[in-house]
């Protein structure tokens, strides 16, 4: 089955800078809320310098993995996880790590934007500040400048630093947002939903800034479209009732899926 004649245009296909670089290893990973196991063996390897899309409709636990991967589900007093997760060989679940410098090596970009109630500078300024990245004012100058042209926003807003970042349109808050999480230097960055609360202008310049940004750094987004998935993504897995179905390059998962439940999924039958 020929998905690319339904419309649905392919990424360009992953080649990894090293033959089988995963920045992030799952094994086995099981997350309960309660009495209600919403994620169930869960083993997975994310590519490095790519970015890989989690689909899947509502509630088959994408974006509960997501956010395994920066201990979110930490602040969920209810919630157990259980099983392995490393980024570069490292057990995060290890009761010795420091839990604000992982979420510090791990952006999260949310579904809707959420800028700081700060100026546009301060916004991007903030996490360099706290986690003490700049050595001086200058330093911090050159930080935000540099996140701020790298997430595509400098030019609009170069002359506007001190104006509220709540004062931008919606693209430029997300925009904004993505800046904000680069600024820290992380090594992952996690999008939940990046684009759903947006129009298709802007969610075409968010998707132009994910290509632009997988060069250097292992981004993992959730997605409900499926249209996005296939354009912005490298790997892409397919997630139903808590379930890792199938996980494969993109091109393979939409052309040539493996599993059944991939193919309703993608051909409208379910979701």
């Amino acid at each position: 089955m020929d998905m690319t004649t339904q419309g649905i245009q392919i990424a360009q296909p992953f080649v990894p800078a090293k033959p089988n670089a995963a920045k992030v290893v799952a094994r086995s990973v099981n997350v309960h809320y309660g009495e209600k196991h919403a994620l169930k063996d869960v083993s997975v390897d994310v590519p490095d310098q790519a970015v890989m899309a989690f689909i899947g409709p509502s509630g088959c636990g994408k974006s509960t993995f997501l956010r395994c991967i920066n201990r979110m589900n930490d602040t969920i007093p209810i919630c157990r996880v259980t099983g392995k997760i490393e980024i570069d060989g490292k057990d995060i679940y290890d009761p010795a790590l420091d839990v604000v410098q992982l979420r510090a090596r791990v952006g999260m970009v949310f579904q809707k934007p959420n800028p700081f109630p700060k100026s546009i500078y301060e916004n991007v300024a903030y996490g360099p500040r706290i986690h003490g990245l700049a050595k001086n004012k200058t330093d911090l100058d050159e930080i935000v400048t540099t996140s701020l042209e790298k997430a595509g926003l400098l030019k609009e807003v170069k002359d506007r630093l001190n104006d509220s970042g709540t004062s931008l349109s919606g693209g430029q808050q997300q925009r904004l947002c993505i800046a904000r999480a680069i600024a820290v230097s992380p090594d992952i960055i996690l999008m939940d939903e990046p684009c759903s609360a947006l129009d298709p202008i802007a969610t075409a310049r968010i998707e132009e800034l994910i290509d632009e940004l997988r060069s250097n750094f292992c981004i993992i987004i959730v997605t409900h479209s499926m249209q996005q998935a296939a354009r912005v993504s490298q790997r892409t897995a397919f997630f139903h009732l808590g379930i890792l179905v199938e996980e494969g390059e993109t091109e393979a998962i939409f052309t040539n899926p493996r599993e059944e439940r991939t193919r309703d999924y993608i051909t409208g039958r379910f979701g």
